[in-house]
């Protein structure tokens, strides 16, 4: 690829360092390959004649490259829809003047080797520009308008392009500039639109599309108003189609595309505001905006807004602000009139905001400002801006009647930190929008040197009211003054704070202002933020509930989870369940109001309950308001190290405390707190509360045995057998002996010795046993049978009384075989 002289940065396809360009020698010469007639002024080049194909027009250019101050013309036909030109030399197109066509058509820029857009470049069309380093143009017939064969004989279509083929390796588009003019020095929900010194823009309602390798912007602005913007960077072959649309097109990608990297620097621009603001699409492998660049689509129509998608393959980093601080660098929608403002898609393996970054949708009008939905695997909002103490913040914010968006967070892991804010809030009548996060682990610390504590959030700060916070999770910890919570700080009530956490969640610390938390309040400001905001010093919101769900609660070190009322309004509900719940070091679980009354306070443990160190369970109420209620059910409650359960009033009634446990272990009852480990449902002025503690030992049911309903007759299933010829009998046979150990056998260490005198029995003869002879005894015939000579005997059976003699130990010496027990008592031959 050849280089212009004095043009650095661009080689071999990748970006290098600082831009540099010198547009002094840029030039427009046809290549011959079609009828392309080309006729200079000067810096000023006319282009007439290409070949035409139904209302498609096409050029060939062996270079094409527009001088500072100097003009490209495609002098066409007025009824021409789409100009494809291509650039086959093999030099770079270097644009730093204006280019411009007839009619409303559409201008395709082909060329495979980069574009180069200076500060000067600029778009007098009347339909949509493509810019491109693609190798050809395909056309729904089958053709294809090539830049890399261009000597074979070029076939045309009529047709609309079908899309665009990009080589192996494509080169880069880069376009600078002198960045935008945006501020915001007052902070208003608008930003202040300034029209930037230098843009490439196109008219309303069409569409300004960039597709190349990397693709660098320093400065650039590309303005589209009410119509579309479309950023794409791949790095290898594929196609991408041209997807056509009412604004123009939209780019659509292959399924298994490489994609290259794009970046938008120096207070970069991407603007399709306007009556029914446009949408912009990115598409890239890492998309990167730093120092104030920016996304903007102020919508000031009747209709919705066009939304914004950004999706990369690896990393989407929003990082910095302008020189000012004023402005993020980010993405951003407005609604200014009636239609809504269009929603945010992000979808990427990581996002970051960083040093002050931004994603945000207004609405200061009737309408309802978009949606923000994010779809990563990793997600971080941190840092603060080096220049003006901002911090990083993902937000949908109302201002009018018109109500804030949503927010949809899914991700393996959430970081909010050092004052970060993930947040939907109104400042107007109309309500926030809900925030649904749902990750694997969330992590949310520190806070600001300004004193705004890192948060995720649901708030009001005017009459409307404050939506549903919903996070569910695996793993949630909440660190060093870190916030999830729903809150009202003026009239509006305080939305409802749903958590649900697998595995665990862990709130500990406390930060220079504020305690780590979980927490739905309707929340007094200090003085200075009160004035900042325009709010009263009385509230008379109503907090909302919050319902957390967790196998292990921790909260220690000063943290709390909390529903809190800080003006006229009442506390809400807290209820949580949990196997575990431990609160150490002074670690509380709240529901407290100044004058309204108190929120309850309801705990199901499965396992235990655990308070120390000066850690608190209450739900107190200031002023006339009452005690809220307290309900325990936990199998074992141990608080000790003065850690109290408490449901106190001032002049209010004190609340009712009911506890269910099978064992309650350091806590005891009482009128009024001690240094104890204190149980008290007390008034200062008012009636006292009743505290019920309902321990349950032994289960008396557990090891029951259900029986059979049928009871049958015993007397039935018992064999008597032949009760006259036996006696009853019972035996015990013991071990003869107790073990000294019960889990241990008999053993002893005494051998067994024969005391008994047997000299009489010691002789050297031979001792011979004596068998006494058995008597015979006639008895009576019972049966005959033939014996061996087939004579008929008489036998009888053994008689019953002539049972053999118990042997002794003699008997044994002799031959047993001359013992017989069947003694034949009588026969007689027939």
């Amino acid at each position: 690829m050849s280089v212009t002289p004095g043009c650095l940065g661009l080689i071999g396809g990748i970006l290098i360092g600082v831009m540099w360009c010198d547009f002094s020698n840029a030039q427009i010469i046809p290549d011959g390959t079609l009828n392309t007639t080309v006729s200079a002024n000067g810096n000023n080049f006319t282009i007439t004649n290409g070949n035409r194909a139904g209302n498609n027009l096409f050029h060939s250019f062996s270079q094409f490259s527009v001088p500072s101050n100097g003009s490209a013309f495609f002098n066409n036909p007025s009824d021409i829809q789409n100009i494809f030109s291509r650039v086959t030399g093999g030099s770079v197109s270097q644009i730093d003047g204006l280019i411009k066509a007839n009619g409303s058509a559409n201008l395709f820029l082909l060329n495979p080797n980069g574009i180069i857009f200076g500060a000067n470049a600029q778009l007098n069309i009347g339909g949509s520009f493509i810019g491109t380093t693609a190798e050809s143009i395909k056309f729904a017939d089958g053709v294809e308008f090539s830049a890399i064969n261009s000597q074979a004989t070029p076939l045309l279509s009529i047709n609309v392009p079908l899309g665009l083929q990009m080589g192996s390796n494509p080169a880069p588009i880069i376009v600078q500039g002198t960045g935008h003019s945006l501020n915001n020095l007052n902070g208003l929900p608008l930003i202040t639109q300034n029209p930037s010194a230098t843009e490439l823009r196109v008219q309303p309602g069409k569409t300004l599309a960039l597709v190349s390798g990397n693709l660098n912007l320093n400065g650039a602005t590309l303005t589209a108003k009410q119509g579309q913007i479309e950023l794409g960077s791949v790095s290898g072959a594929g196609l991408v189609s041209l997807l056509p649309t009412a604004q123009g097109y939209t780019l659509g990608y292959e399924n298994g595309q490489s994609f290259g990297d794009i970046q938008l620097q120096e207070r970069s621009l991407l603007d399709t505001s306007g009556v029914n603001a446009g949408s912009v699409q990115i598409q890239g492998r890492q998309i990167q905006f730093t120092d104030g660049s920016l996304v903007l689509a102020r919508n000031v129509g009747n209709l919705p807004g066009g939304d914004i998608r950004l999706q990369a393959t690896e990393a989407i980093d929003l990082i910095g602000r302008t020189d000012d601080g004023t402005v993020p660098s980010g993405v951003r929608t407005e609604a200014v009139g009636v239609g809504a403002s269009g929603n945010i898609s992000v979808i990427t393996p990581r996002l970051t905001l960083q040093q002050g970054g931004g994603l945000n949708i207004n609405s200061v009008g009737v309408g309802t400002s978009g949606n923000i939905h994010v779809d990563a695997t990793t997600i971080e909002l941190s840092g603060l801006s080096t220049i003006n103490p901002k911090v990083s913040i993902l937000s949908t914010s109302g201002y009018g009647s018109g109500n804030a968006g949503d927010i949809s967070v899914n991700a393996s892991s959430l970081l909010v930190s050092d004052g970060a804010s993930l947040i939907s809030a109104t400042f107007g009548s109309g309500s926030s929008g809900k925030v649904t996060i749902r990750t694997n682990h969330t992590t949310v610390m520190g806070e600001g040197p300004d004193g705004l504590y890192s948060n995720i959030s649901s708030f009001t700060f005017a009459t409307g009211n404050a939506k549903t916070l919903t996070l569910d999770t695996a793993k949630l910890q909440i660190l060093d003054g870190g916030t999830v919570a729903t809150t009202t700080f003026f009239a509006g009530n305080g939305g409802d704070l749903s958590i649900n956490a697998t595995e665990s969640i862990e709130i500990s610390g406390r930060s220079q202002s504020n305690n780590s938390s979980i927490n739905s309040s309707s929340t007094r400001l200090s003085p200075i933020l009160r004035q900042k905001f325009h709010l009263p010093d009385q509230l008379t919101a109503n907090a909302g509930n919050v319902s957390i769900t967790t196998p292990k609660l921790t909260v220690t070190d000063g943290g709390t989870v909390s529903v809190t009322s800080q003006g006229s309004g009442n506390g809400g509900s807290l209820n949580i369940t949990a196997n575990t719940i431990r609160l150490d070091r002074q670690g509380s679980i709240q529901a407290e109001t100044e004058s309204g009354d108190g929120g309850n306070i309801g705990l199901k443990v499965g396992k235990f309950l655990l308070l120390r160190h000066n850690s608190a369970i209450a739900a107190t109420a200031g002023g006339n308001g009452d005690g809220g209620n307290i309900n325990i059910n936990a199998p074992i409650i141990a608080g000790l190290e003065n850690s109290d359960i408490i449901a106190n009033a001032i002049k209010g009634r004190g609340g009712n405390i009911q506890i269910t446990t099978q064992g309650i272990f350091g806590l005891k009852l009482g009128d009024q707190l001690t240094p104890d480990s204190d149980i008290t449902a007390s008034s200062q002025f008012g009636l006292s509360g009743t505290v019920q503690v309902n321990t349950i030992g032994v289960d008396p049911n557990s090891g029951l045995v259900q029986l059979p309903a049928n009871v049958v007759d015993a007397s039935q299933k018992i064999a008597t057998g032949c009760a006259s010829n036996q006696g009853s009998r019972f035996v015990a046979t013991g071990r003869g002996g107790v073990p000294q150990n019960p889990t241990q056998q008999v053993t002893s260490n005494r051998i067994w010795s024969d005391i008994r005198d047997i000299s009489e029995y010691r002789t050297n003869s031979e001792i011979t046993a004596q068998i006494p002879p058995s008597p015979k005894v006639i008895g009576q015939a019972t049966s005959w049978h033939r014996n061996r000579q087939g004579k008929i005997e008489l036998v009888a059976d053994k008689y019953p009384a002539q049972t053999q003699q118990v042997l002794t130990c003699a008997d044994l010496l002799t031959n047993l075989s001359n013992v017989s027990n069947n003694t034949i008592y009588g026969n007689s031959n027939i």
